[in-house]
């Protein structure tokens, strides 16, 4: 078993992001909308504006009290959009229930979309075509195959949850890769059996522990998306590691894995939109 390390594959992309804003005399931008207090976004966004400034990335944060109206929200989007010094827009989520998120993720300009949520960004990656950016769990996902060569090509690849922002934007992520690629979510006959055929097995349900040993194949490359803490504190991912590692070939811990990954792709994706507008001008 192998332990697949997201940290330091993670700190590749940060150093790789630093040694090129460091030559450049206009550093790449990203502007952070978060509306209300929800304490883990906060958390989040603090983290992010953080390793921004770590690697030389300008971060803008910009907090709105959570009773924004809709339009007060997408007149601020509208301006950022136009605003030549900001390359990437990220509206932190999830977001009120007044507001309509879908309509704020349609308003970020496809080439300041950083998170890869705009339809534009999403129908690109669903069709296999290169998009200004991709979503950064999967993202993240698709680059710890690539850092431990582990190749999707032939592989029966399992994913079980069906989010727009993880599960559907890496099966075809995989599907480009030439995996054959099934999703499973709650409704699924047979789960277990279903994901005791995968060669790699990837979880994103946000549910503590739920697969156990008897979900996973001999050998099979494991890959926990989720996070969560009980009631004590403690982090759990998806797969329940102590019962599950053993069996696998390759296995993320959590935390440490895939979530490591994230602020990285979202660097990685900031100075890609700068990269892009500065070539169309």
């Amino acid at each position: 078993m192998i332990l697949i390390d997201g940290k330091t594959t993670a700190k590749k992309v940060f150093d790789k992001i630093k040694t090129e804003t460091e030559n450049l005399e206009k550093k790449p931008a990203i502007a952070v909308i978060i509306v209300g207090n929800d304490p883990a976004s906060k958390i989040y966004v603090n983290r992010k504006h953080k390793k921004a400034k770590e690697v030389g990335i300008n971060s803008l944060v910009i907090e709105f009290d959570e009773n924004i109206s809709q339009e007060e929200l997408e007149s601020k989007i509208n301006e950022l959009n136009n605003d030549d010094s900001i390359n990437a827009i990220l509206v932190q989520l999830p977001l009120p229930k007044h507001l309509n998120t879908y309509r704020i993720i349609e308003k970020i300009l496809p080439i300041k979309d950083v998170d890869g949520f705009h339809p534009e960004n999403a129908g690109k990656i669903n069709i296999g075509i290169e998009a200004y950016a991709a979503p950064c769990t999967p993202l993240g996902v698709m680059t710890l195959l690539d850092e431990y060569k582990i190749n999707p090509e032939g592989k029966h690849a399992v994913i079980i949850g069906r989010s727009n922002i993880v599960s559907k934007p890496l099966a075809s992520m995989l599907l480009s890769k030439n995996a054959t690629v099934t999703i499973c979510h709650s409704k699924t006959h047979n789960l277990k059996e279903i994901a005791s055929t995968a060669d790699i097995l990837v979880v994103a349900t946000g549910k503590a522990n739920m697969v156990t040993s008897d979900y996973v194949k001999q050998g099979a490359v494991v890959i926990d998306v989720g996070i969560s803490r009980d009631k004590d504190g403690k982090i759990h991912g998806d797969v329940d590691f102590d019962n599950v590692a053993e069996k696998t070939s390759y296995i993320t811990p959590v935390p440490g894995g895939v979530g490591a990954m994230t602020i990285a792709m979202l660097m990685q994706n900031t100075l890609r939109l700068y990269k892009i507008q500065r070539g169309q001008k």
